[in-house]
């Protein structure tokens, strides 16, 4: 079967054979399919779609393109559970997710991935911590599920390796925001993953793939029905990305934020009934909780006597991370070597935010990738972000710039400046929960 020939069909908007997508997986894995033709493929798909039936036989195919996790015999303690997002800009809900459902009775095996576009990446982020095992051995996976009930990774050479490659191929191309390709993506790593039940994480306005409510309904019903459809029972919760989620956004200063949510000290509204929500929904789903009450009580316990704090410090220590990590977090994420304060111009309330362009403002500063082999500077980004709704005098600070030099720091400013509006009035507030959808 050419190559070529596959990719003129999709180019011309025909239906691809289930041997067709068998080809061009098996392409991605042996190499057989170089990176323009993948690329092109990849394009084809964006530009024509995919049905639903071409997208559950993508699923398929790049789940069993590597080795299925049997978690059967490895006498975990609890519910094998997982939480997904489709990226946003300060989204650091899964590093404070997986401990608290652990810490629940859980067990998270969370397959995450790098930084797509705008968005940051779960796995870059853990990747600024010292020593931290982004892609371990099954055997070193096996005890931080023990010894923590939670295990935060990448995919390793095993795990949907088709995925990883058309992954890296999808965020250089401009392939990234598309549905079937989204839904295909994310749910081969969750069913290579052998879960037990799973809960999305679709993220919906300027600062998303998903800017409308339309799209990010379709792509919501997309991956709960392929996912029910392939055996994983799924829901999923649309919520607000109009705006940067919690204080930070940047991937060593998004770790820290969320090591002082775990420890009660400067929690985030908005990212606190984000986070609440999602892991009560993991409860009811894997039997740890008979209603809603119940499960969020037993979030807001774990929060509260410090065992999620302590589950995710034994996950840190479990994969290579120190053992002290979530007692001196400063002394291992080095700060930027420029902070610089962005000011407000004029007194008034925060009325709206290009949330996106705030994700590229870090993506610029190297916190991202523009190419795929590039390497992410960790400590740069944004902290003190400013709310919507809230009222601010001149001069007072809307974000601090986190930058390697004082050029960059400047840049960051001016472009921050002219993504944050401010108003007379206060606007009205939306709901950072949007939908829940289960089928």
């Amino acid at each position: 079967m050419l190559t070529q020939e596959i990719i003129r069909l999709k180019r011309d908007g025909h239906t691809l054979a289930r041997a067709h997508i068998d080809a061009f997986v098996r392409g991605l894995v042996d190499g057989s399919w170089s990176e323009g033709q993948a690329a092109a493929l990849a394009m084809a798909m964006f530009l024509k779609g995919m049905s639903r039936t071409e997208t559950v036989d993508l699923t398929q195919a790049m789940t069993h393109s590597g080795r299925v996790m049997d978690w059967r015999s490895a006498n975990l303690h609890g519910p094998v559970l997982d939480k997904h997002s489709t990226g946003g800009v300060g989204d650091k809900v899964s590093l404070m997710l997986a401990p608290i459902v652990a810490a629940c009775g859980g067990v998270v095996p969370m397959i995450s991935g790098r930084g797509l576009g705008h968005t940051g990446g779960t796995l870059d982020k853990l990747a600024s911590i010292p020593g931290y095992q982004c892609t371990p051995d099954v055997p070193t996976l096996h005890r931080a599920l023990h010894s923590a009930g939670c295990a935060i990774i990448g995919q390793t050479a095993e795990l949907a390796p088709a995925d990883r490659r058309l992954y890296a191929i999808r965020d250089v191309t401009a392939t990234v925001e598309s549905v079937p390709l989204i839904t295909a993506s994310i749910l081969s790593k969750k069913l290579a993953a052998g879960l037990q039940a799973l809960v999305m994480d679709v993220k919906v306005g300027n600062g998303a793939f998903a800017d409308s409510s339309d799209m990010a309904t379709t792509l919501a019903e997309s991956l709960v029905q392929v996912a029910n459809s392939a055996g994983l029972p799924t829901r999923a919760w649309l919520t607000d990305m109009n705006q940067v989620l919690g204080s930070t956004c940047g991937n060593a200063l998004e770790v820290n934020e969320a090591v002082q949510f775990l420890r009660g000290e400067g929690v985030d509204a908005r990212l606190l009934e984000v986070t609440r929500t999602l892991s009560a929904e993991l409860l009811l789903m894997g039997g740890l909780a008979s209603d809603d009450a119940q499960a969020l009580q037993q979030v807001d316990d774990a929060l509260r006597s410090g065992r999620a704090l302590e589950q995710f410090a034994r996950m840190v220590s479990a994969l290579g991370g120190p053992a002290d990590f979530c007692e001196r977090p400063g002394h291992y994420l080095p700060p930027a070597p420029v902070q610089l304060p962005v000011t407000a111009p004029r007194s008034g309330f925060v009325a709206s935010m290009a949330t996106r362009d705030i994700g590229l403002a870090v993506v610029e500063l190297g916190g991202g990738r523009r190419m795929a082999s590039d390497n992410i500077d960790a400590r740069v980004g944004f902290t003190q972000f400013a709310q919507i709704g809230q009222a601010v005098q001149a001069g007072d600070v809307l974000a601090m710039a986190h930058a390697a030099d004082a050029t960059a720091a400047e840049h960051a400013r001016q472009t921050l400046l002219s993504r944050v509006q401010i108003s007379d009035q206060a606007p009205a507030l939306a709901p950072v929960l949007v939908k829940r959808i289960s089928t």
